[in-house]
This record gives C-alpha cells, structure tokens and sequence, in this order.
C-alpha cells in the first residue's frame, strides 16, 4: 500500500473515532420564579392579576336614574335673589305641589323631579311642600328605609327629619353618597357625604 494511501485511511478512521459535538436543544425562554416562591403565592399573583374591580352599589330603579338625570340639569340653578326662596325657576318646581308658597323649596325640588318622570310623591301624586310630608307619606306607603337599614341607591331621596331633603346621585363602592339638593346655599348643588348620609334619617325609594 502506498504512503499515501496509508495517510487517507488513517485520516478516515480519526473521523469515525473521534467524538462529535452535539448541538444544545432549542428551548423557549420561560421566566423563572423567585426562588422564594411558594405554590400558594404564585397562585395568589394570578387571582390578583385576573381579579376584577371592585363593584358599584345598585344602581337604582329607573324612576330614581331618570330623576338624576333630570337633577344634573339643573345643577346651579339659585335663588334670584340670593335669600329668596323664589326664582323662575324655582316657582316651576314650587308647581309640582298642591298649595305652596314662596318658601324653602328643596321638597318642591323633589316633588317636581318625581312628578316630571313619571313617578310622583303623594297618594294622589299631589307632591309636597315639607320635607316631614315626604317622610310621612313614605313610612305610609312602604317606600321609607331607615338609615342603617340598608345601602341607598341612585335615586333615592334623601331625608335629615324634617329639615330638608334631596337625592342621591351615586353611591361609592365604598359607601361615600353623592347627592344632588334644591335649595342648598341657595341653589341647586351637589353635595358628598360619608355613608351615614350626614347624619341622614333614612332615605324614600320610588317607583
């Protein structure tokens, strides 16, 4: 056998002896978790990151949301003069009551947001001029609920005794009450409370 070919073969058999290098597995990149992980927090991180925010208290019934909507308009409406009890305004709404005078209107307010959606205060729908008739008229018809005893909804009217009322726009998730009133400062205004309303007696649901 030549040189050469002896060199040929030895060079072959190098080739098939000699180890070949084997390529690493591809892998897709996963993120690791801390080593400190325990299979309950890890589970925890989920629920937290799938969880949904917290829920609104009801929203009402659609005689008490068509009542918001209707008060948001007239937010700023005031006395003309300030001190007066009286505008223009504020004789339409003093309308939506059988018999009043010029005089604190914030139950004429309501009276005429209830009438002007369909759902009116009084037995005959005659709506009323005190704060204390709205109160007596609900403990009556079922429709008063006392402070405490459950959330309010937005709607709802809200009464302090006989001293004045309005009605509740919206309630937080975490109880805060927001309230639209006639006559408070002399106009139309909102107002935000804790969820004792201020000290609210209770509330009158309508419809």
């Amino acid at each position: 056998m030549s040189v050469d070919a002896v060199v040929a073969r030895i060079a072959q058999l190098n080739s098939v002896l000699s180890p070949q290098p084997v390529a690493a597995p591809v892998t897709t990149p996963q993120t690791a978790a801390p080593a400190n992980a325990t299979f309950a927090s890890l589970m925890g991180s989920q629920a937290s990151a799938t969880a949904t925010a917290p829920l609104a208290p009801a929203g009402g019934t659609p005689a008490g949301q068509a009542m918001v909507n209707l008060a948001r308009q007239e937010v700023g409406v005031a006395e003309q003069p300030p001190g007066s009890n009286d505008s223009p305004r504020i004789a339409q709404y003093r309308q939506a009551t059988a018999g009043s005078g010029v005089g604190p209107w914030c139950a004429y307010f309501v009276s005429w947001a209830a009438r002007s959606v369909g759902a009116p205060l009084g037995e005959q729908g005659q709506g009323f001029g005190s704060v204390e008739q709205v109160w007596d008229w609900a403990q009556r018809s079922g429709k008063a609920i006392p402070a405490g005893t459950q959330p309010p909804q937005t709607g709802d009217l809200i009464v302090w005794g006989g001293r004045h009322i309005g009605m509740v726009e919206s309630v937080d998730p975490d109880g805060t009450i927001h309230t639209i009133e006639g006559n408070s400062s002399d106009r139309v205004s909102q107002r935000t409370y804790g969820p004792d309303g201020g000290g609210a007696t209770g509330f009158v649901r309508l419809g």
